[in-house]
């Protein structure tokens, strides 16, 4: 039953990875993502796709993994540790777009799928991921439209999932010691296993399905608005946070290094480019300060 439901799920995440690359790859003029396929030690492997240094996307980064291994590591058992010591088998798509223009926000996404097995047990499975928008220079439209579409596949499947993803995508992405939101949110989930399988997966697709619905306009919106040094620094800026949370909170990096995975692939998701200027705030009144006085405070931005 276990195999089953992974091969189900396997192929599923290998065709929206493939789509979600093609997508990206029509916004870029002809570029292609680079295909990295690489093996992990102790069982199964994946395939990385990087774009990058484009007009459109500075660096964008689609991942595909299939890994397994002897024993749950700490950043998934944190929530379940019944399961500690467990075997496993761990899917999963993983993106994170950093585009050129300041005026295009980052976005970043994931979904995955693990099945936790022990001699004498029943195999345990369940659903995570989610997705979320990181502006530099925030627009409302923008902000309105993406929490609309995701509300809408949300609402496909159950009225209450949009309220209850959107409020744990705002706790979760989230810098304590820095006490900023990382962005306007979206929704993220974990330990993912409502009503049967079916019911679950078919959440999943319809959350990710609507990926690049949600973010292709935006993108084609903005990819031509001018800018300049000024909003490039600032950019940079910003990244610097998105650089913190990845690397002190985000629980798939965590779970990467844990497993010993492939560390290129793990670390796609930081920007090129990013700065840190000691004690640097924005002029008061400014689009600067706009980001973090109206954008970065969670709000309900689909009845706004």
């Amino acid at each position: 039953m276990s195999k089953d439901l992974l091969s189900q799920v396997k192929t599923y995440f290998l065709n929206l990875q493939e789509s979600i690359c093609k997508g990206l790859e029509q916004e870029e003029e002809g570029a292609e993502f680079l295909k990295d396929l690489w093996h992990h030690e102790t069982g199964g492997g994946g395939c990385t796709r990087v774009m990058g240094e484009g007009k459109v996307f500075e660096k964008a980064g689609v991942n595909f993994s299939h890994v397994q291994g002897n024993e749950l590591p700490r950043a998934a058992t944190a929530h379940r540790p019944q399961l500690a010591g467990r075997a496993f088998d761990a899917t999963g798509v993983s993106l994170v777009i950093h585009p050129l223009n300041p005026y295009v926000p980052t976005v970043h996404a994931n979904w995955r799928f693990f099945i936790a097995s022990q001699e004498g047990a029943d195999p345990v499975w369940w659903f995570g991921g989610g997705m979320d928008l990181t502006p530099y220079y925030g627009d409302p439209s923008d902000c309105v439209e993406w929490h609309r579409k995701i509300k809408e596949a949300c609402d496909s499947q159950a009225l209450d999932y949009y309220t209850t993803f959107k409020k744990w995508c705002d706790d979760y992405f989230y810098l304590p010691h820095r006490k900023e939101h990382r962005g306007i949110g979206g929704i993220f989930f974990d330990d993912f296993q409502e009503k049967d399988f079916a019911h679950s997966f078919d959440f999943v697709k319809a959350v990710s399905d609507v990926f690049l619905k949600a973010y292709l306009p935006i993108v084609r919106k903005h990819k031509h608005t001018p800018y300049g040094e000024r909003e490039r620094h600032f950019q940079q800026y910003r990244r610097g946070r998105y650089v913190e949370f990845n690397l002190v909170y985000d629980r798939g990096t965590l779970f990467g290094l844990q497993t010993e995975g492939r560390t290129e692939s793990i670390l796609m998701s930081l920007p090129p480019l990013a700065r840190w200027i000691y004690d640097w705030h924005p002029e008061p009144h400014t689009k600067e300060a706009e980001l973090t006085d109206y954008f970065l405070k969670p709000r309900d931005w689909v009845r706004r």
